[in-house]
């Protein structure tokens, strides 16, 4: 045997073994993604029961907002009012 009949052997010998890699890696990877898609969904099915969590703390923190800046305008007119007493008897 020469060293042209030898090559060639050892190259298909070689190139089957990465085809076999390659054919084991592509189901482990098509596995793995299946994995991902399912934890996806679950991801996607626990933030959308809690859109309505957040939806309701939304409106809470709005009407807080509201509530409180009424308050505060209130308040600043309140000591505006009084102050401009003070300057109109001052005068």
């Amino acid at each position: 045997m020469t060293a042209s009949e030898v090559l060639p052997v050892i190259l298909y010998i070689l190139g089957a073994i990465l085809l076999v890699t390659l054919i084991i890696l592509t189901i482990k990877l098509i596995i793995t993604m299946n994995k991902i898609e399912k934890v996806v969904d679950n991801i996607t099915v626990k933030v959308k029961s809690l859109d309505g969590l957040f939806n309701v703390i939304d409106t809470v923190t709005g009407k807080f907002t509201l509530i409180t800046d009424k308050i505060v305008d209130s308040i600043a007119l309140l000591i505006e009012k009084i102050f401009k007493r003070k300057e109109d008897k001052d005068e």
